[in-house]
Formats: structure tokens, C-alpha cells, sequence
């Protein structure tokens, strides 16, 4: 039993890995293509948005095979590294999925905020960083939870291209009729899947300064 139960921790490594890479990753790149897309630039402006709605309107599968082979077919520079092109992909996906809510979080802050930063003398970046952007976390925080549980599910598409995670293993010894690493895999998921909801729980309630 010792050589399964380690091969789905092993497996779940990837998945953790995997969700850390993207969330340092896609968070702050998020955060550049709001601006890309909130900017009065409109050819920039609408070429991030065009990116945005292909990004989303694709599946995040579709986006992992893209990845891993179109620099071999297009470029004739095949991608070794299959860890290297799930990360890719899924900091991509991500980015635009969490620049949509920063968008949103953004514009949902009353103009007066701005206009009332100005007055005291503050630059456009000062408003921004000092006054609108703790603001505007203390909004995003649920939705930005809902993507961060949907990550840490979705990491289990990286087999798709054959990266080694907690569902590739998990099946391997399925098919030696072993049905139970395939309840382990759900019980993992559940155990960190119920760690980020309270952490999350604890980021709500230390944010409550902001409650009108």
C-alpha cells in the first residue's frame, strides 16, 4: 500500500506546485492586463480585450495542447518541459479570469474616491495604491476565492498533457483495480479545497475596517 499512498503524494506535489506557480504568476500579470484593458489607449485597450475573450471563451484543455505543441509545429521548437507548458497555460488562463475581477472591483469604486484623493493632492498613482486599491481587495476577495478553489481543481487537467499529478497516478493503479486513490484524490482536494475557504474566511473578516 506504501507505493500508491506515495505516488499520490507525489502526485498532489504536482497539483500544489502547480496551483503556487500560477497564483505568483497570474496575480500580479492579472493586475498589468486590467490596465491593458481599462486603458484610454483604445488600440491597446481593445487588443486586451480581444486576448481576454479568447482566453475565456476557450477551454482551459484546448489552451494546455495549444501550448505544449504549437511551438513544435509553428516554430520547430518543440516544448520538452510539460510542467513548464501546464504553467503557462493555466498563468495565462488565469490572468484573464482574475483581470476581469480586478476590472470589476475597480470600477465599482466611486469616482468620488478619486476626485477626493486629487483635492487633498495627491497624484492619480497615490489615489490609486494608497486609496483605492485596499478598496478594492476588500471586494474581490469572494471572487477571487471562487477562482482559487476552481484552480486548485482544475490543476488536475495538467494530465492531459502528461504531467504526473494526483488523478494520473490515481488512475494508473485504477487500472490495477485499486478503487480507493481514486477517494483519496477526492479527500485531498476536500483537505485543501477546506483550508483556502478558511483562510479566505480569515482575509473577509480582517478586511471588515472597509464595511460601510
Amino acid at each position: 500500500m506504501s507505493g500508491p499512498i506515495l505516488a499520490l503524494f507525489e502526485g498532489f506535489a504536482e497539483n500544489i506546485r502547480l496551483f503556487a506557480v500560477t497564483l505568483v504568476l497570474a496575480i500580479p500579470l492579472g493586475l498589468v492586463i486590467t490596465f491593458g484593458s481599462m486603458s484610454k489607449f483604445r488600440p491597446l485597450k481593445w487588443v486586451t480585450r480581444i486576448f481576454i475573450w479568447v482566453i475565456r471563451g476557450t477551454p482551459l484543455m484546448l489552451q494546455l495542447m495549444v501550448v505544449l505543441y504549437a511551438p513544435g509545429l509553428l516554430l520547430g521548437i518543440p516544448m520538452s518541459n510539460r510542467f513548464m507548458a501546464a504553467t503557462i497555460a493555466f498563468v495565462i488562463n488565469y490572468a484573464a479570469y482574475f483581470s476581469e475581477i480586478y476590472r470589476g472591483g475597480i470600477e465599482s469604486i466611486p469616482k468620488g474616491q478619486y476626485e477626493a484623493g486629487q483635492v487633498l493632492g495627491m497624484t492619480k498613482s497615490q489615489v490609486f495604491f494608497k486609496v483605492v486599491l485596499l478598496q478594492v481587495v476588500k471586494r474581490i476577495v469572494p471572487p477571487m476565492g471562487n477562482e482559487l478553489i476552481t484552480l486548485t481543481k482544475d490543476t488536475s487537467l495538467a494530465r492531459v498533457i502528461g504531467v504526473a499529478e494526483i488523478l494520473m497516478s490515481a488512475e494508473r493503479f485504477t487500472k490495477q483495480g485499486l478503487i480507493w486513490p481514486l477517494f483519496s484524490t477526492a479527500l485531498y482536494f476536500l483537505a485543501l479545497n477546506g483550508l483556502l475557504t478558511i483562510l479566505l474566511g480569515q482575509a473577509e473578516k480582517k478586511l471588515d475596517y472597509f464595511r460601510a
